[in-house]
């Protein structure tokens, strides 16, 4: 067990990153002594990567996960007077790429269960404006990728996949990434494959689409100077490119340890007595999901949510709310029009959701902590209730 006065922090990059040093270090001399910052070979090679990886035929690396999705409205010249169907539990990334087109999005509620986009509340809000879909796989699982690409086939409407925490993740054993008509990753530090700094991919099977990508991350500019469309500057460096085809290498290994690390979570919580509907809910697996596990999402009933995170911080033990203020709760987006009837469990979520450290190289013995602090925190209160 974890001595009482150790914490646990939420992320250890450091930690994760310290055993491939070397390696770091070894591709990062061969980009310094090549000179090739941009463009360089591993560029090229980490898009091939990971195009194999997401079973993809292209892959195009650009600046973050943002500009992934930002690029692949501006690749479907999506703009003013479109609508694009997006969940409100998300990251912003995920809703600015179209109100920066000057589209409209739609948000749409979530299952209860996995917390990912609802496939038939996509169905009930598609218009002859619907232009794209954009599924999130929340937390590093998929979402029902199979019936949201067979609702958006009906109906001839793009779907791009939101995968930035679900490189690896798979669904029916097909990867994040491969079914849309475009899938965009991001390499922010955190990910399950993260860099030092940013970076981003988009895959896509279509070369047609790969090519008009390109074009917009260059600035439209084909010939040199001679500009087709108005694009923007995003580019993957060299030196990310090498880091995370290191990092890449490793990457499944790293998957494992975060889905030991969940299992051990759901059955040290389970042997605590602690979960229950009004105390904590364990995270959900969709049984036809590979889950990688980039957060490990609990729920806590009884709007206690806070006072456990409060609890665990006094303790040392780090967490984080994924996400306090949905999409359509956000000031910037006051003007939009929306539901707020159909959205009840992402306002729900949004109230209960607590994140648990969950990254590879955490030990047991601070999992045992983690558990060892909640526990603590149920019992405490039942205490208290006993002597009200």
């Amino acid at each position: 067990m974890a001595n009482a006065t150790d914490g646990v922090p939420l992320l250890d990059v450091n930690r994760d990153n310290r055993p491939h040093r070397e390696e770091f270090l070894e591709a990062l001399t061969e980009v310094l002594d090549s000179g090739r910052f941009l463009f360089g070979p591993d560029v090229t090679a980490l898009e091939n990567e990971v195009a194999a990886y997401s079973q993809a035929e292209n892959a195009i690396g650009c600046a973050s996960g943002s500009d992934a999705l930002l690029l692949a409205l501006m690749a479907l010249e999506i703009g003013p007077g479109d609508e694009v169907i997006v969940p409100s539990f998300t990251f912003f990334a995920s809703v600015s790429c179209i109100t920066r087109l000057g589209a409209t999005p739609v948000f749409v509620d979530i299952c209860p269960d996995t917390f990912n986009v609802d496939p038939e509340a996509i169905r009930s809000e598609i218009t002859d404006r619907t232009r794209a879909i954009i599924p999130v796989h929340l937390f590093g699982q998929c979402a029902q990728i199979d019936r949201i690409c067979q609702i958006a086939g009906d109906h001839d409407i793009p779907v791009i996949e939101d995968a930035a925490q679900a490189i690896g993740a798979a669904y029916h054993s097909r990867p994040a990434g491969s079914w849309g008509k475009m899938g965009c990753f991001s390499f922010y530090p955190t990910k399950n494959l993260g860099g030092m700094g940013d970076g981003g991919m988009i895959t896509t099977g279509d070369a047609a689409t790969a090519d008009r990508l390109r074009l917009y991350a260059s600035h439209g500019m084909r010939p040199r100077y001679y500009h087709q469309v108005v694009g923007i500057n995003s580019r993957l460096d060299t030196f990310q490119a090498a880091v995370l085809r290191v990092k890449l290498r490793h990457l499944d290994k790293a998957v494992q340890d975060r889905r030991t690390n969940a299992e051990r979570y759901s059955r040290l919580l389970s042997e605590a007595n602690v979960v229950a509907a009004d105390q904590i809910v364990l995270p959900a697996t969709d049984p036809n999901a590979f889950h990688v596990w980039n957060q490990y999402a609990l729920r806590v009933g009884e709007g206690r949510r806070d006072a456990l995170r409060s609890h665990l911080s006094e303790r040392g033990i780090g967490s984080e709310v994924y996400y306090p203020v949905p999409m359509h709760e956000q000031q910037c987006f006051q003007d939009l029009e929306f539901d707020r009837d159909a959205l009840a469990e992402t306002e729900r979520a949004s109230k209960e959701v607590l994140n648990l450290p969950i990254f590879p190289s955490l030990t047991e013995a601070e999992q045992h902590r983690v558990v060892e602090s909640i526990s603590g925190f149920y019992a405490a209160g039942a205490r208290s209730a006993a002597a009200a």
